[in-house]
């Protein structure tokens, strides 16, 4: 099956990319972030891919690092949780600050996914908890906290949750930072983009 395609960014869509491979172009689905990182159009990329086979579809799924691709294929093989559901799942927040929720056995975060119920998300936990290497998400444990208050403050004050995310997914990595800091952070990106 395709691991990685190696091409041009040739379209984005709201949840697929176009990956132009010496004149074939390829359909990737991804998340949210992933997309908001992609090089421009006409731009080189690289995309590491998981296979997903159906009865009806064949259908590629596709990250720009090959840790988050190892992740969604943890996820997927959990019992109730499809790619789709995954995706949603991988926009919470970054792919390691949604690890350390897991690590840190934070049902709330999961469950803030469409489609996640309190259920599905203890299953996520319970299965996967000793498949992450807890030092790559030490220290990240409130990150993902921290993200969604401040999301949710943002929507509170109008903004829209798309752009929300992308702004956050834009900023620099500041788990170090309180609340109050990557608020006051991304108000200022969020006014810049006025």
């Amino acid at each position: 099956m395709i691991y990685a395609l190696s091409g041009i960014v040739s379209g984005k869509k709201e949840n697929f990319l176009v990956v132009d491979v010496s004149g074939v172009g390829f359909k990737v689905f991804s998340n949210t972030q992933t997309l908001y990182r992609l090089p421009k159009e006409g731009e080189a990329v690289r995309v590491y891919c998981h296979t997903h086979v159906r009865e009806d579809a064949l259908e590629l799924y596709g990250f720009l690092d090959e840790g988050e691709l190892k992740f969604f294929e943890m996820l997927i093989s959990v019992s109730g949780v499809g790619p789709r559901t995954a995706l949603l799942i991988l926009d919470l927040d970054s792919f390691p600050n949604v690890m350390a929720a897991i690590v840190g056995k934070k049902a709330d975060v999961l469950s803030r996914a469409p489609g996640i119920g309190r259920k599905t998300a203890e299953r996520i936990i319970l299965e996967l908890q000793s498949k992450i290497n807890v030092s790559e998400v030490k220290g990240l444990d409130r990150a993902a906290e921290t993200n969604i208050e401040i999301e949710d403050a943002l929507v509170g004050l109008g903004y829209d949750r798309r752009v929300v995310k992308k702004t956050l997914a834009e900023m620099d990595d500041a788990s170090e930072s309180g609340v109050e800091e990557k608020l006051r952070g991304a108000l200022k990106l969020l006014g810049g983009k006025k």
